[in-house]
C-alpha cells in the first residue's frame, strides 16, 4: 500500500486587509463571506498582505457579483505568468445569496463594498457588504457619538481607580 502525504491547511482566520474608510463612509446593513476566484500568483501575493481595497467595489455582471478595482501587486518572484494588479475577480457566492444581492442593489441607494481580505481555513475570501452612503452630517454625528463614548470611558476608568478631578497640569 502506497503512504499518501498529508499536508497540513492552515486554521482559522488571518486578516490579510481591511477598509477602515469603508465603516466611516458608508452605514452598514447586512455583511456577506464570500470566496474569490484567484490565479496562482494573486494568491502568493495575497498571502505576503500585498492587497489594498482602496476604491475597490463590486458589481453584479451577467448574473454574477464580480470584484472591481481590488489591487494585488504582482508576486515578486513571479514571472511572465505573472498577474495583473487591478483585474476584474469573480465573487463565489451560493445562488441565492447573489440573486438577493443583486434584487437590493437594484431597488437603488445600496451599493457593495468589500470591508475586508482575509484567510480562512486556507481560503481566500472578501467580507462584502450591503452598505448605503452617509451624508457629511451623519459622518460628523458619528464621530461626535464617538468622541462622547471615549470620553465617558476615560471618566468611568478614572472614577474606577479612585483618581478624583482631572490630573494636574505637567503630569
Amino acid at each position: 500500500m502506497i503512504g499518501r502525504v498529508v499536508t497540513s491547511r492552515q486554521t482559522g482566520r488571518k486578516l490579510v486587509a481591511s477598509n477602515k474608510k469603508a465603516r466611516h463612509d458608508y452605514t452598514i446593513l447586512k455583511t456577506y463571506e464570500a470566496g474569490i476566484k484567484l490565479v496562482g500568483t494573486e494568491v502568493k501575493s495575497v498571502r505576503e498582505g500585498r492587497v489594498s481595497l482602496v476604491d475597490a467595489f463590486a458589481q453584479e455582471l451577467d448574473g454574477e457579483i464580480m470584484l472591481y478595482g481590488l489591487h494585488i501587486a504582482e508576486y515578486s518572484y513571479g514571472t511572465w505568468t505573472n498577474h495583473k494588479p487591478r483585474r476584474t475577480r469573480k465573487l463565489l457566492l451560493h445562488r441565492v445569496e447573489i440573486d438577493r444581492i443583486i434584487e437590493k442593489v437594484r431597488e437603488g441607494g445600496v451599493t457593495l463594498v468589500p470591508l475586508s481580505v482575509y484567510f480562512s481555513n486556507g481560503w481566500a475570501k472578501v467580507e462584502l457588504a450591503l452598505a448605503r452612503g452617509k451624508r457629511s452630517w451623519d459622518k460628523r454625528q458619528t464621530l461626535a457619538e464617538r468622541d462622547a463614548n471615549r470620553e465617558i470611558a476615560r471618566e468611568m476608568s478614572r472614577h474606577l481607580k479612585g483618581i478624583t478631578g482631572r490630573p494636574a497640569p505637567g503630569r
